[in-house]
């Protein structure tokens, strides 16, 4: 029986264990041993434990006993946190020269996180990645849900790994998760005050261009379009006038209905999530197994489509480096390495269209929980990539001065490598709390993954308590 695109076999569930962690010494595409301490494994999660969510774990190569520990949760929902592994911030990433349509060569990323950083990438919420569910019942998720799953992940690894709760804690990720991490925090500051065990050593959170407020974010499209040059002034000044400012309000007048129509023939094949780049998803086959892949990738190497860099002659798309993942995670002999239940994946997918589907949004805004964090000890890290028209920084910055914190450091240019990487400022609201934000000149809404080198620094130096 398929359901969200997976075939789930109960027989095999029934007799599979809850919990448990698996050391990773080699990987397929890697030549030789891992140089690097990577756990995958199950933590189930929920009322009868049915849901199982899959990690990857990667120990600090620097001291792993002393560096902060991080929880990763991609966005979407429902993108596998292997594509920030892969992509950006993990210790491996794809070798995509000179694909002969085998299975894709793994190198060392040097600009890895993990270079002082203790990362758990989750596979979350059920349906994402290589996590499932004993029952489909489960694969029914909303923001609630996911929280709560989310904090009994917690709780249940840092019982197998209680070695790491010494460990500075932090929550990470970017886009939707956004909307999630404020109120995982807030659930993990709940479960310290009343002593739950364990109790967690939480620090702070860093996200990047979140997810945050429906309204804020969406509406500020328009006005970064303007910024960008991507619509004309005259149209601009007359959408805000007709729509009072409101661009997504749903009872639209004739006015307001006609320069929004204009507007988006202006915009409507631009690649919202990084504007400079093409727009290529309708360019992209439905990826439904390895071999298609495989055969897709090949095709582009003979007919000179695929470059490695943006600045290649011929048609460039970032999407083309996503097939890697999808030939790679879908291989057998890759999947027995990472110790995947087998019958639960058919096929994995980089985000899993079907789960967004039925995602119920329980939370259109999630500006108080922000406000509410504000008056806590924590240290926190926004970051947009600066042409991200999904997310755009002008609405990040908006809510961000809604929260009615106190300057404490101006606006000012942080580099990397003698050239500038974006701009940053800092806010405080007590003498605890601080609030770094920092935008990522030239990322879109995958700034880690855009702006590999430079988001390294960033997050390394925040993390070490210096200036960006």
């Amino acid at each position: 029986m398929k359901f969200l695109g997976f075939v789930l076999l109960e027989l095999v569930l029934l007799v599979i264990a809850v919990n448990g962690g698996n050391l990773v010494k080699r990987l397929p595409g890697y030549n030789g041993d891992l140089p690097f301490t990577l756990e995958t494994g199950y933590v189930g999660v929920g009322q009868n434990k049915d849901v199982q969510l899959f990690y990857y774990f990667v120990e600090s190569q620097k001291d792993p006993l002393k560096d902060p520990l991080l929880l990763w949760i991609a966005g979407g929902p429902g993108c596998s946190a292997l594509a920030s592994f892969l992509f950006a911030s993990g210790p491996l990433s794809f070798d995509i020269k000179d694909y002969n349509g085998g299975l894709p060569s793994l190198v060392l990323n040097p600009y890895t996180w993990t270079q002082g950083l203790n990362i758990i990438y989750l596979d979350a919420p059920v349906g994402t990645g290589f996590s499932y569910s004993k029952t489909y019942q489960e694969y029914n998720m909303g923001d609630y849900k996911f929280v709560a799953h989310a904090y009994h992940f917690l709780v249940e690894w840092f019982m197998e790994h209680s070695k790491f709760l010494g460990n500075q804690f932090y929550i990470a990720g970017e886009g939707y998760s956004g909307n999630l991490i404020p109120m995982i925090v807030q659930e993990i500051i709940k479960g310290n005050q009343v002593k739950h065990l364990p109790v967690l050593n939480l620090k702070g959170y860093m996200i990047g261009n979140p997810g945050t407020d429906i309204h804020i974010d969406f509406n500020s499209r328009i006005p970064f379009a303007h910024r960008m040059s991507l619509i004309p002034d005259k149209l601009f000044e007359s959408a805000k006038t007709n729509c009072n400012g409101n661009f997504i309000a749903p009872n639209r007048s004739k006015k307001c209905a006609s320069d929004i129509d204009s507007v988006n023939e202006l915009i409507n094949k631009i690649n919202t999530v990084q504007i400079f780049e093409p727009s290529c998803i309708s360019m992209l086959p439905k990826l439904n197994d390895e071999n298609m892949a495989r055969e897709y990738l090949k095709d582009k190497y003979r007919s000179g489509f695929f470059c490695s860099k943006p600045n290649g002659t011929q048609l460039w798309c970032r999407e083309y480096n996503h097939v890697f993942s999808y030939i790679w995670a879908n291989d057998k002999s890759v999947q027995e390495a990472l110790h995947v239940h087998k019958g639960t994946k058919s096929p994995w997918q980089y985000c899993n269209d079907n789960l967004n589907r039925i995602y119920t949004h329980d939370v259109t805004s999630v500006v108080d929980y922000y406000r509410k964090l504000s008056k806590t000890k924590l240290r926190v890290l926004i970051y947009s990539g600066d042409v991200d028209m999904a997310i755009p920084h002008i609405g990040t910055q908006q809510w961000i001065m809604s929260l009615n914190m106190t300057l404490n450091e101006s606006w000012r240019a942080w580099s990397v490598d003698a050239q500038i990487a974006g701009y940053t400022t800092k806010f405080t609201k007590n003498t605890d709390f601080g609030l770094t934000y920092a935008t990522v000149k030239g990322a879109g809404h995958f700034a880690a993954e855009h702006k590999i080198k430079e988001c390294s620094a960033m997050i390394h130096r925040w993390i070490s308590y210096y200036p960006l």
